[in-house]
């Protein structure tokens, strides 16, 4: 056993908004793919169950367990950059921001990316993390190869050519199937990105819509409830120059506005729910339209310090109109008072058994609440449109959907559950998550 082994803990884990909690046996941090497997051999010894954790920022609890918990801490770092295959393999722990500062120092990027970048590379594949893109998919489509540790021990690459069956599952594969412990990414050129923000009516989103994604390589917008008002962005891609946002404004939007203010809103709206629709109005008001021009993660993604909950469900982009008017007309009709824009971004069709868009072009509908406000009557009701729009529940974000559902709008959820049953037909990385969403 090495110096770097594994520091051993029994605290409670706690996610990112605090609305799920374990309480492990204890918890983990190997440093290298042999101490993980020995990890996984004392388990197994113990009659423990193990899962592997990220940064924390799902919503469900994919990670929980009362076994053994794995962080990825010392796994972390690039291995290998492939400037001939145009592909990073980097560690499973590495956080995203890390992976994106390192890569654009190589003059290096991915090509699609989600507006967040405290993940974990192998949590944000492996719950099928996404942004919105007209031609380009989730991070774990760009996914080229993975490593996999196994129940039984063994360490399987996968890609197309090796395990192939492996491979089109463990790409969103919730941690079921195994620890993740190196992925390979494609990766390309840096490029520049203008981004263009731009406030919009509600109608004029939604009638123009197909138009919108069409013209746009990366399109996307947020309604603001109470309100006919919507905030878009589309980023393209540019020759340049590069021209960030300035610092003053840049604070002004991201930080004073996005972050400072929305706190406080959010705040006076769960302590006064009668004046939500009031600060809606003045919120979807308050940012003006700009445009700038930078690489690719300093567009794509922002800060997100004000905490929250979040449902997002999948639907047929052809449905995504349809879907989003009924969302409009029920928070209308009800005398629910949401405080939180809904955000909607687009996924083209993709290949893997438990994508959110797998075998068919995506809408994305995320709705949210401030943390601590009670959420069930908003999201019971959102979810019965979109299930009624043959949805898809995001790996990580709250639902209520089980497996005989899941099978119904996933044509290869069966594909998935015998791989599962063939690498972990014990269930050692099972928890009470995935009996409700794969059985058991």
């Amino acid at each position: 056993m090495t110096d770097t082994y594994a520091r051993t803990t029994t605290n409670a884990w706690r996610n990112w908004a605090g609305n799920v909690t374990a309480r492990p046996a204890r918890a983990e941090s190997p440093a290298s793919v042999d101490e993980l497997v020995d990890v996984l051999r004392r388990a197994n010894e113990d009659g423990l169950t193990v899962k592997p954790v990220g940064t924390g920022h799902s919503f469900t609890a994919t990670a929980a367990t009362d076994g053994v918990l794995i962080r990825p801490d010392l796994l972390t770092g690039i291995r290998d950059i492939d400037r001939t295959t145009m592909t990073v393999t980097v560690e499973a722990g590495t956080p995203l921001k890390r992976l994106n500062t390192a890569l654009a120092r190589e003059g290096l990027s991915l090509t699609n990316m989600g507006d967040i970048m405290e993940q974990t590379i192998a949590g944000a594949t492996s719950t099928g993390t996404h942004g919105t893109g007209r031609d380009s998919a989730s991070i774990s489509a760009q996914i080229r190869a993975l490593e996999l540790v196994t129940a039984d021990g063994t360490v399987l690459v996968c890609s197309e050519q090796e395990n192939p069956e492996v491979f089109a599952a463990a790409r969103v594969g919730l941690g079921a199937l195994g620890v993740i412990t190196a992925v390979t990414l494609a990766v390309e050129p840096v490029f520049l990105l203008t981004a263009r923000e731009e406030p919009m009516t509600f109608d004029r989103v939604t009638g123009d819509f197909d138009q919108l994604v069409a013209e746009n390589e990366h399109f996307e917008f947020y309604w603001f409830p109470h309100t006919g008002n919507c905030n878009t962005k589309r980023n393209n891609r540019s020759a340049g120059p590069a021209a960030p946002p300035g610092k003053v404004s840049s604070w002004i939007d991201d930080e004073l506005l996005s972050n400072g203010i929305f706190q406080v809103a959010c705040s006076v709206g769960r302590a006064i729910p009668p004046a939500i629709p009031s600060i809606a109005k003045l919120s979807s008001r308050a940012l003006s339209a700009r445009t700038y021009t930078d690489i690719p993660y300093k567009v794509f993604t922002s800060p997100r310090r004000v905490k929250f909950v979040e449902m997002e469900y999948a639907v047929p982009r052809e449905q995504a109109v349809a879907a989003l008017r009924e969302l409009k007309a029920m928070v209308e009709r009800s005398p629910l008072k949401i405080s939180f824009p809904v955000e909607v971004r687009t996924a083209p069709a993709d290949d893997m058994a438990l994508s959110t868009a797998s075998g068919r072009d995506s809408a994305y509908i995320a709705v949210h609440l401030y943390k601590g406000t009670p959420h069930r009557s908003y999201f019971t009701a959102v979810e019965r449109i979109m299930t009624a729009h043959s949805g898809r529940p995001h790996w990580g974000k709250i639902h209520t959907r089980d497996a005989a559902y899941l099978a119904e709008v996933y044509p290869r959820f069966g594909e998935f559950t015998a791989v599962r049953d063939r690498l972990d037909p014990d269930r050692m990385f099972g928890n009470d998550y995935l009996r409700r969403v794969l059985g058991d």
